[in-house]
């Protein structure tokens, strides 16, 4: 089983960037299609990016669109997320997932998840 632990988080004033990171270890990261979700308070859990597992395809949600980018690097068995221009809404803790086959937007398609890290984007 790959364990995802997810690093980058922070507070930043809204405009700004950030890069989340996501390390994995434990399994072959490279049959694993990759996906970033955030959740605020009172809100479900939202898909923001998703990456197979080439790094080829790349899909975002509508938040995401023209703002993050996604990649990943099978070497370092690492996902991140380009956060930029970032807005107080984007403000919610931030996961990875892992999914042994293509990328999905439905958070119970993934099997695999980090324990998140916070992002605080302020007015």
């Amino acid at each position: 089983q790959v364990q995802l632990v997810e690093s980058g988080g922070g507070l930043v004033q809204a405009g700004g960037s950030l890069r989340l990171s996501c390390a994995t270890s434990g399994g072959t990261f490279r049959i694993y299609a990759m996906g970033w979700f955030r959740q605020a308070p009172g809100k479900d859990r939202e898909f923001v990016a998703g990456i197979s597992r080439s790094g080829g395809v790349t899909s975002y949600g509508d938040s995401a669109k023209g703002r993050f980018t996604i990649s990943r690097d099978n070497a370092k068995n690492t996902v991140y997320l380009q956060m930029n221009s970032l807005k107080p809404e984007d403000t919610a803790v931030y996961y990875c997932a892992a999914r042994p086959s293509a990328p999905g937007v439905v958070p119970r398609e993934y099997t695999n998840w980090g324990s998140g890290t916070q992002v605080t984007a302020s007015s």
